[in-house]
């Protein structure tokens, strides 16, 4: 394990390309001038049986965004935070119950700019010992975990869309059991697939 988690380490502290929710759709006209919020969502891995894995969360079917949909756990820096790697930090705590000090962080990937205002960054982080994970009422439906191999091989990711605001919309989907992955949470984990085959 500690080899995958040297190769991650020297793999995120390149300088990555960003990533955003339109990189399929090159049709796609964003404002000139936008300007977008900045937020950190959290990959924590673990290893499990001489395996790595990644924890993902199902968010709550009643909320008003993004429903049901897959995603890492995180949300947008706020004022008391002192960047996004914290803010991801806080995010994991509540609402999957992960102590920040229970996560070794490994790197961050280049920003992911969402459909919906955010500039997005991924932060990796390895959990060193076993917790006792805490939905939080309310916006997590379920949290579970896929095999880090399944999500790191390009081989297994495929190219869906759906008409969104009078368009077709393409994105990319990394499927694994009952789990439909897509969406931003899908293109940054293929973007950490791409930092994986750049030259040390």
């Amino acid at each position: 394990m500690k080899d995958h988690i040297d190769t991650f380490r020297r793999a995120l502290a390149q300088t990555g390309v960003g990533s955003s929710d339109f990189d399929l759709n090159p049709d796609a006209v964003l404002p000139p001038n936008r300007k977008l919020r900045p937020a950190g969502v959290l990959a924590p891995v673990f290893e499990e049986g001489g395996r790595l894995k990644l924890i993902l969360t199902r968010r709550s079917a009643a909320l008003k965004h993004h429903p049901g949909q897959i995603a890492f756990p995180g949300g947008k820096q706020d004022d008391g935070d002192a960047d996004v790697i914290a803010a991801a930090l806080r995010e994991a705590k509540e609402e999957i119950g992960l102590p920040p000090e229970n996560v070794d962080i490994l790197g961050t990937l280049a920003p992911h700019e969402t459909v919906t205002g955010f500039n997005v960054t991924p932060v990796i982080g390895l959990v060193k010992d076993r917790f006792d994970i805490v939905p939080e009422p309310g916006e997590v439906e379920e949290v579970f975990s896929v095999p880090l191999d399944h999500v790191l091989n390009p081989a297994n990711y495929i190219v869906e869309s759906r008409a969104w605001r009078g368009q077709k919309r393409h994105y990319f989907v990394v499927p694994y059991g009952p789990y439909y992955i897509w969406g931003a949470t899908a293109r940054m984990l293929r973007a950490w697939t791409e930092t994986l085959k750049s030259p040390d």
